[in-house]
């Protein structure tokens, strides 16, 4: 037994000596692995400079240049073109020439750039946005280079004191290597209400936004996304957008160009120390309901104003802004149980969740080969049946008309439409009758219009 004691000792003190001269060598194997999968974003924004109009003239010689000035007026009043350059990170999470990065990084971009790791440039375009999580996904196409792409991590399993490695394009300076520890985790730094952040304190500076934070695995557990600092400069307080998080929304930034998240329909405000008291709760958790949407799903399925959330498909709800990150989390249509706090007691409400109305950035390109398209003359419209039978859409349509290609047509005149046949026969119908104009409810971005159009 005492040997055996002996050699256990030994050889936890192997290991130990073992794992510091695997600290003190650094992660240089690892990086050179990594670093071909994490790119340089270069987005150029065009925008118009005018020149001041005002003219100067010499003190005591108001006359001076009079006519100089009069003759290059037209010239100063030509604004000027000029290009804006934002300089950010990013990273291969496909080798088809998929990226992700911020969505502040190319936010009002004209031009995209990759630049690799070996300087080679390639033009990208963008998939989808979303600004409320600050995420991107964009495209190139590699053309017969191979990439290197980077998996995704776990990041539930991060704790505080891990090892994180930082690489990105910081000022200009692609390829630059940072690593620290996991400071904290479910930072909250007042983003916005959709995520909770990894700090870490590795060196994060300007154009560090958007490239990968690392395990010492080699999986991404990160979006490096912000940093707080009075200078500007990095004073080890960086923040990361969780994998866990993300991945999810780049999924769906790929399939549809825009983030689904699950909606309940209610706003929402802080159980105050009063609040609690005057409701019999025994503290301030939860989140109470000020007011419901009265389109929305919790008015359908029975929950009240003055409701206070307390867990969330058993979620704790601790803080207020803990509901709408984990209700934006939910899958759209899923059943949700909430568990509520009403006239002193707690009940259990379930309910589908609905769809959070979020902005389209990104126009997808519909292909109907399949489709038969048909020219309406005295609209001068081209439509084609949607697949389903339920509503045309539009193909084409003149400049000057409300339409636009992609709208949906579902009623004229609040009569269904359902194909081209029946679109025809009521347009034909509602001809004969002299009327000189159509009311139609189109789908537009998955958002109901209407608008008015006249024969021509």
């Amino acid at each position: 037994m005492k040997k055996f004691l002996i050699f256990l000792t030994l050889y936890l003190i192997f290991l130990g000596k073992v794992n510091a001269q695997n600290i003190t060598e650094g992660f240089a194997d690892l990086v050179d692995e990594l670093i071909p999968s994490v790119v340089s974003i270069a987005s150029t924004t065009i925008v118009k400079t005018q020149q001041d109009l005002a003219p100067q003239f010499p003190e005591g010689s108001p006359f001076d240049e009079f006519f100089k000035d009069y003759f290059n007026q037209e010239k100063q009043n030509a604004p000027s073109r000029k290009p804006m350059i934002g300089l950010g990170s990013g990273f291969i999470i496909d080798k088809k020439g998929i990226i992700v990065t911020n969505n502040h990084v190319i936010e009002g971009a004209d031009e995209i750039t990759i630049i690799m790791h070996d300087q080679k440039e390639f033009t990208a375009k963008l998939l989808g946005r979303d600004p409320k999580a600050d995420i991107a996904v964009l495209q190139f196409d590699p053309g017969d280079l191979e990439l290197s792409s980077v998996d995704w991590g776990d990041s539930d399993k991060s704790r505080v004191g891990d090892w994180s490695i930082a690489i990105g394009n910081p000022l200009g300076l692609g390829g630059t290597v940072t690593a620290g520890i996991i400071s904290a985790i479910s930072r909250d730094i007042g983003n916005g209400p959709y995520v909770k952040f990894i700090q870490t304190d590795a060196s994060i500076n300007r154009g560090n936004s958007g490239g990968p934070l690392f395990n010492i695995n080699g999986e991404v557990i990160g979006i490096n996304s912000a940093i707080i600092s009075q200078t500007g400069g990095s004073i080890g307080l960086g923040f990361a957008i969780p994998a866990n998080s993300a991945k999810k929304i780049v999924l769906q930034l790929k399939e549809f160009g825009r983030t689904k998240r699950g909606w309940l329909g209610v706003q929402i405000t802080p159980v105050s120390k009063e609040i609690a008291e005057s409701l019999g709760l025994p503290n301030e958790n939860g989140a109470f309901i000020s007011n419901i949407n009265p389109e929305g799903p919790s008015k359908t399925a029975g929950v009240q104003e003055g409701d206070v959330i307390l867990k969330f498909n058993n979620i704790e709800i601790i803080k207020m802004t803990d509901l709408p990150r984990v209700v934006a989390e939910s899958d759209v249509g899923s059943i949700a149980k909430l568990e509520v706090w009403r006239r002193n007691k707690m009940i259990l409400i379930e309910l589908e969740l609905g769809e959070l109305p979020e902005e389209t950035f990104v126009k997808r390109e519909i292909k109907d080969d399949n489709l038969n398209e048909i020219y309406i003359k005295n609209l001068d419209l081209n439509i084609i049946s949607t697949p389903d039978n339920n509503g045309v859409k539009i193909l084409k349509a003149s400049d000057n008309s409300k339409l636009i290609a992609g709208d949906i047509i579902k009623e004229i005149n609040r009569e269904n439409i359902t194909t081209t046949d029946s679109f025809v026969e009521l347009v034909d119908e509602i001809n004969k009758t002299g009327r000189n104009s159509l009311l139609l409810k189109i789908i537009r971005d998955e958002e109901s219009l209407w608008v008015t159009i006249q024969f021509r």
